[in-house]
């Protein structure tokens, strides 16, 4: 990550680029725009990034598209979502193809530098080397290729999903609160409301266990939070 680290805003309004642009690089980040999607994925094939602000509506393929096409080809590059306020399904469809966040307009830039600085941070404290595997009962996660293994046959996460399963498998056996978990995924410096968490607990249950109805290795403990069990 550069001193100053780059953002790539894909978004087709002008106005909030200019607006974003003067008062991210007064917080010392440098933000590039790019007006159509098919715009932002050459830029971020081409250039280095540290992270990725992708509003949903587009021109000529839309954020959701971009999103896909970036995990497909193997980028990490941490991404936020924009996205209409009340349309959760663009939320849960980006954050399930492996957007990092989301935060609908209209937006506060305070809230949204929080956001960026968790999401920066947290990409810098996974660091560009391989971290040691984690086995817990029959789960393996090795950070290092991120992949998962279940009895041994692999298990395909998406990114958030990836993280919030590596979070509960470094404290198996704790009982995690949604806040939490929130302020370890995303940071402390905003106070958010996010039942993103609840939608992720449920796919990772569709994928991990026997009867998803019955959870046997992800509990939830009522009142307080989810613990993973070994």
């Amino acid at each position: 990550m550069t001193d100053r680290p780059r953002l790539l805003l894909i978004d087709d309004d002008h106005k909030l680029g200019g607006l974003l642009s003067e008062y991210l690089g007064g917080q010392g980040l440098q933000l590039q725009q790019a007006f159509t999607g098919q715009q932002g994925l050459a830029l971020a094939h081409a250039r280095a990034f540290d992270l990725v602000l992708l509003d949903v509506m587009l021109p000529e393929i839309d954020g959701i598209e971009v999103c896909r096409r970036l995990r497909q080809d193997g980028s990490r590059l941490p991404i936020l979502m924009l996205t209409a306020r009340g349309e959760e399904a663009d939320r849960v469809m980006g954050l399930e193809l492996g957007a990092d966040d989301y935060l609908p307009k209209p937006f506060s830039p305070r809230e949204l530098l929080a956001r960026i600085r968790a999401l920066l941070r947290r990409a810098k404290e996974q660091g560009p080397n391989p971290e040691q595997p984690v086995q817990r009962g029959p789960l393996v996660l090795n950070p290092g290729t991120r992949s998962v293994q279940l009895n041994g046959e692999p298990v395909r996460l998406t990114t958030y999903e990836f993280e919030l399963l590596r979070l509960l498998m470094l404290d198996a056996g704790r009982v995690l609160s949604r806040d939490q978990i929130l302020d370890r995924l995303k940071g402390e410096e905003f106070d958010a409301f996010d039942r993103s968490i609840d939608v992720h607990i449920s796919k990772l249950r569709q994928k991990l266990e026997m009867n998803p109805k019955d959870p046997q290795l992800i509990k939830t403990v009522r009142g307080v939070g989810y613990q993973l069990v070994t």
